[in-house]
């Protein structure tokens, strides 16, 4: 039974007998990945940190056919996030990621441009620490519903199909948990939130531009908190379920 190493991101872990980890990780060759590490648990284990939350690895494992777990064998560490628990909005920050990624991702569908976007995010957070973090978490989220496929048209109303962008005379647009679309002013349902022209632009940012170059400026919770409140609807909606993590993220 051959070995396969793949670089991975532990998305999450939890016990499972006396000293084992049940372990999901995002791999970038073979998408999410659900394994059991043996005796992981104890002091003397051979994946040592590597298996904290959102750790960067070289993960070394088995996979047997029509198995839904692998056997993980070892794992080398490549980046920690051990830097950034010290503060704890950038700690339920990587809570949020590991959570989106862990429901959202479907099992063993390689994710490639998921992958990267982690890893982009991740470098964002390590780099720009408090200055980054709500720019992290928003292209994150933007770009989680846009490759999960559920991100509507920003740019029409769902309704009449007024332009919503025309550069000489934006209109208002508003958005409801009811419908996935925006709908104009004229045609807003009720109980909708706006989503303002600002934020609208962000996200055209954020569709063209690395994590890095978009947005750039001063970027705080309340910058496109909007677009964010819209976005994780999004995810919630595709889940049917809602996100724990993301109310304590809006918090913080």
């Amino acid at each position: 039974m051959p070995a396969r190493v793949s670089e991975a991101l532990v998305l999450r872990s939890y016990p499972l007998k006396e000293a084992d980890l049940i372990v999901s990780v995002l791999t970038r060759d073979q998408g999410k990945l659900r394994g059991v590490a043996k005796r992981a648990r104890r002091l003397k284990s051979a994946f040592g940190s590597g298996l904290e939350r959102l750790s960067h690895v070289k993960m070394s494992y088995f996979q047997r056919e029509n198995r839904e777990l692998v056997n993980l064998d070892s794992c080398e560490l490549i980046h920690s996030q051990f830097g950034l628990l010290s503060d704890y909005a950038a700690s339920v920050a990587l809570d949020f990621l590991a959570e989106v990624s862990e429901q959202l991702l479907p099992a063993a569908e390689a994710n490639e441009r998921f992958f990267r976007l982690l890893l982009a995010v991740l470098d964002h957070l390590r780099s720009q620490r408090e200055a980054g973090l709500w720019r992290a978490v928003t292209y994150f989220a933007y770009w989680a519903v846009r490759l999960a496929g559920i991100l509507p048209e920003l740019h029409v109303c769902l309704r009449c199909g007024t332009w919503l962008d025309d550069p000489e005379s934006p209109q208002r647009a508003f958005y409801s948990r009811t419908e996935a679309g925006l709908y104009c002013g004229h045609c807003r349902q009720p109980n909708s939130w706006e989503l303002t022209i600002e934020s609208r632009a962000m996200a055209r940012e954020m569709a063209r531009l690395p994590i890095e170059k978009a947005a750039p400026g001063v970027f705080t919770r309340d910058t496109a908190a909007d677009l964010r409140r819209y976005l994780i609807q999004r995810i919630e909606d595709a889940l049917e379920r809602k996100l724990l993590t993301a109310p304590v993220l809006e918090a913080c």
